[in-house]
C-alpha cells in the first residue's frame, strides 16, 4: 500500500463522495478508496474543477527564441506550484487516451499550474529541432521563466515520458535553482547503447520514421501511409535513404555520420560528474517491455549511486511496454497475461510525489526505493534495493553436437560448463535478414522466426523448480566471423508448456563486431579469428516456472529495427556493397558461450 496515495485519494474522495448514508453505497465508496490507493483504479471528479487557462505563451530563451506554452492555473488567485512539461510532440495534440486539456485540467484542480510547452522549432514554438542539444539551456530558462511569474510560488516539478522524460533530465543537469523535483518516465540515456545505435547497430527504422515524425513544425506521420517502407529500409547508401523517404534529413545524417560516441554525443550524454551534481528528487518510471528502459535504468542506477541523496530516488517498473508506462499497461500483453493490479494508476502517484515535493502541506511520500512487478507469478514486490542485493548471476551455458540451427537443431541449455563440443554455424545474408512480424505482436509466440536456419536456438530441459531471475541479462558470446564486420544477436524466451515461446525483456540484444572494444573507437575483425562479445538483453524480473524452459536464439539480424550488416566492413553510412558471412558460435573449454541470468540464490539451479 502507498501510503502518500491513500492520504491524497481519501482527502480527494471526501471532497467529492456522495453525501449518502446507505451503508452499501458507503462500502463501495471505501473500495474505490482502496482500489485507488493501490494504484489499480484512478477516481475523477464528478464535477470538473473550474480552471483558467492561458494559450499560446511564448517565453523568451537565452538566444533571443521564443517558446510556446499552453497554462492552465487553478481558478482561485494565489501563487501556486507549477508542473512543467515540455514535448516535441505537440502540446494541442490528443493521443488516443490522453490529450493536454485533461490533464492541465485535472493538476489545475489539484492546486498546481499546469504548462505544456514545446520544445524549440516544434508546432507554435520558434527556432529550429535539434533532437536534445538544446533542451538543457531551454529547460533551465524555462523554469526559471516561470518561477518568476506572478501565480507562481518559485517551486517547480517536470513530468512526462520518452522524449519528455530526457528532458527533465537535461534541465536538471543545469541546475536550476527552482527545480524542486522531476517524474522522468521511459527517458532515454545512452545514445549507443539504445537510440540511434545499440551497441554500435543502426536503428533504421526508429532513425527515418522518428526523425520524419520531427522533420516539420507539425505532426508528420501520416505522410509515410502508403508508403512501400520495405523498400526504402532496403536502400543503400544509408546516408540517402533519407531522399528515399521523401526528405532530406539533417540529424539524420548527422546521427549516421558521427558513428562514435565523439564530441558531438557528449554534449548529452551523461557521465558520473554530471550525476554528483544533482541532489533533486526523483521518482523513474519504466517497464520490462520498454524499449527506452535502458536509458531509464542508467539514470537511476546513477543518480542512486553517484549523487548523494540516495533516499530521494525512487523506482517504478511495471510489465508494461513503452506507451504502457504512461496509461498504467493492460493485464495482457500479447499471450502474456498478467494480474489485474499490473495496470496501475500512475496519475495518483505523480500527485502523491508532486504533494510532498512541491507543496508544504503536510502529505507524506511513503513509496519503496523500488517498486516492480515480477511476471510468471505475477506479483508486485517491494524493494530497498534493484536489484535484490542477494541477486547472483549466473551462467547457464550453450551446448550441441554441432546442429543448434533451428528450433529442431540439438542446442540446449545448461548449468553444467561444456566440455569439447563442436561448433555450431550458419550463413548470414544481408539480403535474407531476419525479420520479425510488426511490433504489436510484442508477447507473440516467436517459434516462426526459430524455423530458420540462420537462428541457433539453444533449450534447457524442462524446469522441476521455478527459478527467479531480477537484473540484468546478458550474454557472453564466443565467436568467429570470416567477414571484416558483422552483427551478432541474441533473445531470451520463456517457453510454455505447450510450445509457445514468448520473448522477455524489452528488445532484441545485439553487437556490432567493429565496436566490441567498445563505442569510442572502430576495430575491424580479422576474419576466423575468435572474439568475445558480451550482448545486453537489458533487465527483466521474471520467474521461469515449474514445467516450462528457458530459451536463447542467437543470430545476426533483426531488420528493420536495425540495418542488416553488410560485412564488408567499410562506413555503415555511406557502403552500398554487401556479402554473406559464415558464422561460428563455441561452447568448448575454454570458449565456453553462456547467458548470465541474475537469479534469487533460493531458486534451484536444475
Amino acid at each position: 500500500m502507498i501510503r502518500a496515495e491513500r492520504l491524497v485519494t481519501e482527502d480527494r474522495l471526501k471532497r467529492t463522495s456522495p453525501k449518502s448514508h446507505c451503508s452499501l453505497g458507503l462500502v463501495l465508496w471505501r473500495l474505490l478508496i482502496v482500489l485507488a490507493a493501490c494504484g489499480m483504479i484512478g477516481v475523477v471528479p464528478a464535477v470538473r474543477a473550474q480552471v483558467r487557462t492561458q494559450f499560446d505563451v511564448h517565453m523568451p530563451m537565452r538566444d533571443g527564441v521564443q517558446l510556446s506554452a499552453d497554462i492552465w492555473l487553478p481558478s482561485a488567485p494565489g501563487t501556486y506550484p507549477a508542473i512543467l512539461v515540455r514535448t516535441p510532440y505537440l502540446k494541442n495534440w490528443a493521443y488516443p487516451k490522453f490529450n493536454y486539456g485533461k490533464s492541465g485540467t485535472f493538476f489545475a484542480s489539484q492546486g498546481y499550474v499546469y504548462v505544456v510547452q514545446d520544445v524549440r522549432g516544434r508546432g507554435d514554438s520558434d527556432g529550429e529541432f535539434n533532437f536534445f542539444f538544446a533542451d538543457a539551456h531551454d529547460g533551465y530558462d524555462t523554469i526559471e521563466w516561470i518561477a518568476a511569474q506572478p501565480w507562481s510560488n518559485g517551486k517547480v516539478g517536470m513530468m512526462g515520458g520518452s522524449y519528455l522524460g530526457t528532458v527533465q533530465w537535461m534541465a536538471a543537469r543545469e541546475r536550476p535553482p527552482h527545480l524542486i523535483c522531476i517524474v522522468p518516465r521511459a527517458s532515454t540515456g545512452q545514445y549507443f547503447a539504445e537510440v540511434p545505435y545499440q551497441q554500435g547497430a543502426f536503428a533504421l527504422e526508429w532513425a527515418l520514421t522518428w526523425l520524419n515524425d520531427t522533420s516539420a513544425r507539425t505532426e508528420q506521420r501520416a505522410n509515410l501511409e502508403g508508403l512501400d517502407m520495405e523498400a526504402v529500409y532496403k536502400h543503400r547508401p544509408l546516408l540517402t535513404s533519407d531522399v528515399a523517404l521523401g526528405r532530406r534529413m539533417r540529424l539524420y545524417r548527422e546521427f549516421l555520420e558521427h558513428d562514435t560516441l565523439d564530441d558531438y554525443w557528449k554534449r548529452i550524454q551523461f557521465s558520473s560528474e554530471d550525476f554528483r551534481k544533482l541532489s533533486l528528487p526523483t521518482l523513474t518510471i519504466t517497464g520490462w517491455f520498454d524499449d527506452d528502459q535502458s536509458g531509464a535504468l542508467f539514470y537511476w542506477r546513477n543518480v542512486r549511486q553517484y549523487s548523494g541523496t540516495k533516499d530521494k530516488h525512487f523506482l517504478l517498473i511495471g510489465p508494461w511496454t513503452h506507451g504502457g508506462t504512461g496509461t498504467g499497461g493492460k493485464p495482457k500483453l500479447g499471450e502474456f497475461e498478467f494480474s489485474a493490479d499490473s495496470v496501475y494508476d500512475t496519475t495518483m502517484l505523480h500527485l502523491a510525489f508532486f504533494d510532498y515535493y512541491l507543496k508544504n502541506n503536510g502529505a507524506i511520500f511513503q513509496f519503496p526505493a523500488a517498486r516492480i512487478y515480477v511476471t510468471g507469478p505475477n506479483k508486485w514486490m517491494d524493494l530497498n534495493e534493484y536489484p535484490p542485493p542477494e541477486v547472483r548471476s549466473r551462467p547457464l551455458y550453450f551446448h550441441s553436437r554441432g546442429k543448434a540451427n533451428t528450433l529442431d537443431g540439438d542446442g540446449r541449455l545448461s548449468w553444467e560448463k561444456p566440455g569439447q563440443e563442436p561448433v555450431d554455424t550458419y550463413t548470414y545474408d544481408p539480403r535474407k535478414p531476419v525479420t520479425p512480424h510488426h511490433e504489436e505482436e510484442r508477447g507473440s509466440d516467436q517459434r516462426y522466426i526459430e524455423q530458420r536456419d540462420d537462428v541457433l536456438v539453444y533449450t534447457s530441459n524442462t524446469l522441476k523448480d521455478e527459478i527467479e531471475v531480477i537484473g540484468t541479462v546478458s550474454v557472453e558470446l564466443f565467436a568467429s566471423s570470416d567477414a571484416r564486420d558483422t552483427d551478432f544477436t541474441a533473445r531470451l524466451l520463456d517457453v510454455y508448456p505447450d510450445g509457445r515461446a514468448l520473448q522477455l525483456g524489452p528488445e532484441t540484444g545485439i553487437i556490432r563486431a567493429r565496436y566490441r572494444n567498445g563505442p569510442e573507437h572502430i576495430a575491424l575483425l580479422t576474419p576466423n579469428k575468435t572474439e568475445h562479445y558480451k550482448i545486453e538483453l537489458f533487465d527483466i524480473a521474471h520467474t521461469f516456472l515449474a514445467g516450462h524452459q528457458i530459451r536463447v536464439e542467437v543470430s545476426s539480424s533483426y531488420a528493420p529495427a536495425f540495418n542488416p550488416n553488410p560485412n564488408t566492413g567499410n562506413p555503415i553510412a555511406t557502403d552500398a556493397d554487401w556479402r554473406v558471412a559464415r558464422q561460428s558460435i563455441f561452447h568448448s573449454l575454454d570458449r565456453a558461450s553462456y547467458i548470465s541470468l541474475p537469479t534469487i540464490p533460493s531458486s534451484p539451479l536444475r
